[in-house]
């Protein structure tokens, strides 16, 4: 099973103004919460760690308590970043919301356990991308909200710079949190499903077979039968010749 969270952002050109003007305000609710949810959530990580390591099993209740801080975090970041000008719900019920994170509603069956106990190591590297990618999100977004509050429209070409550093940043959080256990791709799964494409092999599909062509009609509108093979098409004798 693919375990690659999924990251969906819905593009609006029109934004308004005013509560572009006053972001920074208006997220600091959700940043209270988002750093409440954060520092518990950090100790069932932890709890999580140990289970895993043990047996091998992510707890049913940590998972949707951390993963839940996950989507929660997307869609609050994707405000932030003014991805959207729809406000986040308080909480992780988010599947209609604008900008979201796609995770599996349950744990996986069973966790590799070395892969958990080195977690801290294997997580440099995407950690190194996150950061850089974290950078661009916030360059795009600083640029967004000049012209947004000069304009009053999003450039689809910030849209795309902050979906590529927000992105990343986001699906890498379920790796740091063990949900998941493989690297993040660079590019971003959008809208895929998290068992992955109906096609997953990579294969190019099979060629379409020609429908063969119809037998040609003899005088009078009956079928006419098949010509006779050519000499050598058919091996055996002629059964009038023996």
């Amino acid at each position: 099973m693919n375990d690659q969270p999924t990251f969906d952002a819905e593009y609006v050109e029109k934004r308004s103004r005013l509560s572009t003007f006053f972001r920074f305000i208006l997220i600091i609710p959700h940043l209270i919460v988002v750093s409440v949810w954060g520092f518990i959530a950090f100790f069932a990580v932890v709890l999580a760690w140990f289970a895993i390591v043990f047996t091998g099993r992510y707890p049913e209740g940590l998972y949707s308590f951390v993963s839940g801080l996950n989507r929660y975090a997307t869609a609050m970041y994707g405000y932030f970043y003014l991805l959207t000008d729809e406000y986040p719900p308080f909480g992780p019920d988010t599947a209609n919301y604008p900008v979201r994170l796609g995770l599996s509603p349950e744990p996986k069956p069973e966790y590799d356990r070395i892969k958990t106990l080195l977690r801290i190591f294997l997580l440099i590297p995407p950690y190194i991308i996150s950061y850089a990618m974290s950078i661009v999100a916030q360059v795009g977004a600083f640029l967004s909200w000049i012209v947004i509050v000069v304009t009053g429209k999003q450039p689809k070409g910030l849209q795309d710079m902050i979906v590529l550093g927000l992105s990343y940043q986001q699906r890498v959080m379920p790796y740091y949190c063990l949900l998941t256990e493989t690297w993040p791709s660079f590019t971003t799964p959008e809208g895929g499903s998290l068992d992955g494409p109906p096609n997953a092999s990579g294969l190019p599909p099979a060629p379409a077979t020609a429908p063969a062509p119809a037998a040609p009609e003899a005088p009078g509108g009956s079928v006419a039968p098949p010509p006779p093979p050519r000499d050598g098409g058919v091996t055996g004798g002629d059964p009038l010749n023996g």
